[in-house]
């Protein structure tokens, strides 16, 4: 933006005020940095530490306008964030940004005094676009020596790692006068002072965040145990990290051990179509990014270029929106903290986006992160275990079908509903021919894989809201509510079709005689299993007498 004059005044300021005794103006500078002293020891929050810094510079050392460019590491530039001065001077400056090339036309050696830059009018073209300008409407002098309305000063100042905080822009002497090589180095000490100032409040908000953000974590993490299944465990954790540590968007990715693919099981700040949520990922790909160069505490933080090299295009699921600019900013960063189990293994990946600061993050935040990502490992390991062990007590572990004691209970609850409501209920009772023989003549594996491809077929025949068991060694049922003995027969019918179909890389194939029993209002659960049971054995000795397959 063009540099822009401010609006005149009604009365133009100019000349000297009046002459200040050297000792005054030596104890005024004295207390000016006792004062800004003052502040680095206080507790005042930035806005206050700013404040005060500038108005003491602009008392002490009498000047009309201090401003304050203050350095942003997540856009690499300044902005004005206090002034002293004239209204004129606020509406024209604050707020205003200005990036490293505009400072770095300025900031050269043929304008360096001791630290400070000196700028005379008439020794800059201004008209090239650095950003905005105050020149105040004052009358210019005819001495040399006095300043002149389009004069500049600038002071630099750096934290104590000798990173750049801000620069000091100061200007109308109160004296009508460029400062003497003294003046200028009070000015730059005084900048040194409030750099120490300014550094101790940025530390002292950022160990606030910090703080607050592991606190909120240590919460979150108490609550995990709670949790009632895996799927709230994961959500809780995504939550977490998005308000503790200030990422506008994570996920949650769980490793399939059977496709070797990442499935998003829970998300923040995305939308239920996104592809990060609908579209799982390679793990062979994304373990890519686990590279040790790029390893901060257990989290790999890859730059954008980076992370590309190691996946394909396809694997590329979205690009980071909120980005900043500069060494410090996060700009299309990829952050991936893998989940291990008890043995060392991935199980998953949690990813995190969009930093709402747009800085890249330190190295505590990550390993708050790794830390919490540990946590939330631990109670999804217990949960699984946990739901295992709940599934297990109401599931075979062969076939994943419902076990008998899951068949007892439901097929009680479903007679009681069908009496209650006068519905028909037909169960349909299921048993391997030759299953023995099939195990001494081919092994015990090839007896559970013909117990494991009736249940599949079970699941793929059986109808929306029937429900199929394992009951016994080579037992298995199927519960049929509403359903007629034209039904349950039908349902037979598809389950013998199918599993005669089935291709075989042996000889053997499975064949199966079934049982058909439906509900009578008089009858209970034991009554309605032993008539289904009666008609399996009966069409079991049929078909061993006839060698024909069979429903009854």
């Amino acid at each position: 933006m063009a540099s822009r004059p401010a609006p005149a005044r009604g009365t133009p300021r100019g000349g000297r005020s009046m002459a200040v005794k050297p000792e005054a103006m030596t104890l005024r500078r004295l207390k000016a940095l006792l004062e800004v002293t003052s502040v680095v020891r206080g507790e005042k929050d930035l806005a206050s530490v700013l404040s005060t810094i500038v108005r003491t510079v602009a008392e002490a050392l009498e000047f009309r306008t201090v401003v304050l460019n203050l350095y942003r590491p997540a856009f690499d530039d300044f902005c004005v964030t206090t002034v002293n001065g004239s209204p004129e001077a606020q509406e024209a400056l604050l707020g205003s940004t200005y990036d490293w090339e505009s400072w770095q036309q300025l900031l050269v050696d043929r304008f360096r005094h001791d630290g400070a830059y000196l700028i005379p009018h008439g020794s800059f073209d201004w008209s090239a676009d650095i950003g905005d300008r105050y020149v105040p409407q004052i009358d210019t002098p005819d001495d040399p020596d006095a300043w002149h309305p389009e004069d500049e000063l600038f002071v630099p100042f750096e934290d104590s790692e000798g990173q750049i905080l801000g620069i000091f822009s100061v200007g109308e002497p109160l004296s009508g006068q460029r400062p003497t090589a003294e003046e200028i180095e009070v000015l730059v000490a005084l900048a040194g002072h409030a750099a120490i100032a300014i550094e101790a409040a940025q530390q002292a908000a950022s160990t606030a965040r910090h703080r607050a953000g592991l606190e909120q974590l240590l919460e979150v993490s108490s609550t995990l145990t709670a949790a009632e299944s895996t799927d709230a465990i994961l959500r809780t954790v995504c939550r977490g990290i998005q308000t503790a540590l200030g990422f506008q968007k994570v996920s949650l990715v769980l490793l399939e051990s059977q496709t070797g693919l990442l499935r998003t099981h829970a998300a923040v700040g995305w939308k239920a179509e996104d592809p990060v949520v609908t579209e799982p990922s390679s793990f062979d790909a994304v373990r890519r990014l686990f590279d040790p160069e790029f390893d901060v505490a257990g989290c790999y933080l890859l730059p954008n270029e980076q992370a590309r090299r190691r996946v394909d295009q396809s694997e590329v699921k979205y690009s980071s929106q909120n980005n900043g600019r500069g060494p410090h900013a996060w700009n299309h960063h990829w952050l991936a903290v893998p989940l291990y189990d008890r043995a060392g293994a991935v199980i998953g990946v949690i990813w995190a986006d969009e930093p709402e600061d747009r800085l890249l993050p330190s190295a505590d935040r990550l390993q708050a992160l790794r830390v919490f990502a540990n946590q939330a490992t631990s109670a999804l390991l217990a949960a699984r275990q946990f739901e295992q062990m709940r599934f297990l007590a109401d599931h075979d572990p062969l076939t994943d079908l419902l076990n008998r004691r899951s068949f007892v209970r439901e097929l009680e609850s479903e007679v009681a509903r069908a009496r209650r409501y006068g519905h028909p209920i037909a169960l349909l009772v299921l048993d391997c021919d030759e299953l023995k023989g099939l195990n001494d003549t081919h092994g015990h594996a090839a007896g559970d894989e013909a117990l494991q491809r009736v249940a599949a077929t079970l699941r793929r025949v059986v109808r929306a809201g029937d429900h199929a068991f394992r009951i016994g060694g080579d037992e298995f049922a199927v519960i049929l509510p509403e359903a007629s003995a034209d039904d349950a027969r039908a349902v037979a019918e598809r389950i013998e079709q199918e599993l005669t179909s089935l291709p075989s890389a042996d000889t053997w194939k499975v064949s199966m005689s079934f049982g058909i029993a439906v509900h009578d209002a008089e009858d209970d659960p034991a009554v309605l299993l032993r008539s289904a049971d009666d008609a399996m054995y009966e069409m079991k000795h049929k078909r061993e007498a006839l060698g024909l397959d069979a429903v009854a």
